[in-house]
């Protein structure tokens, strides 16, 4: 996963309804500087969103969120999906998203989830959901114990938390929706999206 946690300082969380908004909100994220997208399988549209976005738009690195099954990470891949990333993990999930072939983020909120990961060889990781398991403070308090474990935090973290999550030793980047406010994507106002992807790089 270092060549996608690379891309930028925040991975955009999409959750889309309509997977014809996908191209664009896409590609209004990649020329605001977020070419890193996590489609969460959440809605029906979002196998078909990450197929929109794997063929149509060529500077993003779209990914898939909320992977919960060994199902799932096998149809995220066939759509087109170049990472997947799951709230938590099991060995038999552990060992689909291994199977798949692509990068991948298993999440975890504890020391023992983490050291989990790290005996199965497994060093990057999605911290969720990161505001509720302990934020800033938990995430550096593992530095030094775990200091091979590097993190995406995702889950209640907004602009002016980002900073502070970005100024450890241990993450990343972080996830995040604060670039996708609901009126904007309700309006398909993508130019305000890619507005925001630019002073959310800016920032950080």
């Amino acid at each position: 996963m270092t060549s996608v946690l690379g891309l930028a300082p925040v991975i955009p969380v999409v959750v889309l309804e309509d997977a014809a908004d996908a191209v664009p909100l896409a590609r209004a994220l990649v020329a605001g500087g977020l070419p890193a997208i996590e489609i969460t399988l959440r809605t029906p549209a979002a196998l078909d969103a990450i197929r929109a976005v794997a063929d149509g738009v060529p500077g993003a690195v779209v990914g898939a969120g909320t992977v919960l099954s060994p199902e799932q990470a096998r149809a995220a891949a066939d759509a087109g999906a170049r990472f997947l990333v799951s709230p938590g993990w099991t060995d038999r999930l552990l060992t689909a998203l291994r199977d798949s072939g692509l990068p991948f983020l298993p999440g975890v909120s504890t020391a023992t989830e983490a050291l989990g990961l790290l005996e199965r060889g497994v060093t990057e990781m999605k911290f969720f959901p990161a505001e509720a398991a302990g934020g800033t403070a938990y995430l550096r308090s593992l530095a030094s114990p775990l200091p091979q474990a590097r993190f995406c935090p995702t889950g209640g973290i907004d602009a002016h938390r980002a900073p502070e999550y970005l100024a450890l030793p241990n993450v990343a980047c972080v996830g995040g929706t604060w670039m996708l406010p609901q009126d904007a994507l309700r309006a398909r106002d993508w130019t305000r999206v890619e507005s925001l992807a630019r002073e959310t790089v800016a920032a950080l």
